[in-house]
């Protein structure tokens, strides 16, 4: 798929995407289980068809990460719809200390028969755990938590990890960590927009202008624009257009330019960082 920024056409799958996801599927041969990093504001927008061609029929533990920025409602609704096609489900904050184990715990649960049979025959058995995830989910930050310290490379921003890892957790757990891979094509805008809006898509493929649209249309369906008054002491409603609403952010925070014109741009990325560092409230994109 193809954005447009500046009337420049940018492809936002580059070729070190495909190629891990090639490579991913070799490695998916010699795993056991999948552990599948979702970001806790939009899980379903997350979800990468093409993980199906490294998963097979092999098990599954969903993790919903960055759980504190959404509020526990959200969460136990996502937690049960997972559970409802029989998959396991998880939620955590990866930046909390030790949050890890919830993985770990989960991991030996799925396994729970074949360790005890294992144990009790004498046998060593090795769970070889593949994270899969978007980039900027959080994949790297959970494996430092499961370690315990920094083994993985990790950064606030999309696309930090490029080359696979294996850790050991413990004597029954192994894990290998890979670059976040996004979907090579969106059929659906509104996914691709709450991916840009989370980070997952790079800031400089989109219009950030009009990604913060995009945020203030969500806040607005799902009754939350109000949050938008409060945080920034504008007067808005339902029926004033998005782009007032940059407009009167920007005028509020400063956001001028020579001429004493408002500066959209720098109002949209003030907007879109209150909302990703959590200071809008605890927001779920996605309903179900």
């Amino acid at each position: 798929m193809f954005f447009c920024y500046n009337t420049i056409m940018i492809n936002w799958f580059p070729g070190h995407m495909n190629k891990t996801l090639k490579q991913m599927q070799q490695d998916g041969k010699i795993c056991d289980c999948f552990i599948y990093i979702l970001d806790a504001r939009c899980p379903l927008s997350c979800i990468n068809p093409e993980f199906v061609r490294v998963i097979g029929n092999k098990p599954i533990i969903f993790v919903l990460n960055k759980s504190d920025l959404v509020e526990k409602k959200d969460i136990e609704k996502f937690i049960q719809y997972f559970s409802s096609q029989g998959q396991t489900c998880v939620s955590l904050n990866a930046t909390t200390f030790a949050s890890g184990k919830i993985i770990i715990n989960a991991i030996k649960t799925v396994f729970k028969d074949r360790l005890e049979k294992n144990k009790e025959k004498n046998v060593k058995f090795i769970i070889r755990a593949m994270i899969l995830g978007i980039p900027n989910s959080g994949k790297s930050t959970i494996v430092n938590n499961l370690c315990g310290k920094a083994r993985a490379v990790t950064g606030n921003r999309a696309g930090v990890t490029r080359n696979k890892q294996w850790v050991k957790l413990d004597s029954n757990i192994e894990v290998m960590d890979t670059p976040g891979v996004l979907l090579p094509n969106f059929d659906n805008e509104e996914n691709a927009y709450n991916l840009a809006i989370t980070g997952a898509i790079k800031d400089e493929i989109l219009y950030q202008p009009d990604v913060a649209i995009q945020l203030i249309k969500k806040l607005n369906s799902l009754n939350k624009i109000n949050i938008i008054n409060t945080k920034y002491g504008v007067d808005i409603d339902i029926n004033t257009q998005e782009i007032e609403i940059l407009k009167f952010i920007g005028k509020k925070r400063g956001c001028i330019i020579k001429g004493g014109e408002i500066d959209v741009d720098r109002s949209a990325k003030m907007l879109i960082t209150d909302f990703r560092s959590g200071k809008l409230g605890k927001i779920c994109l996605e309903s179900i």
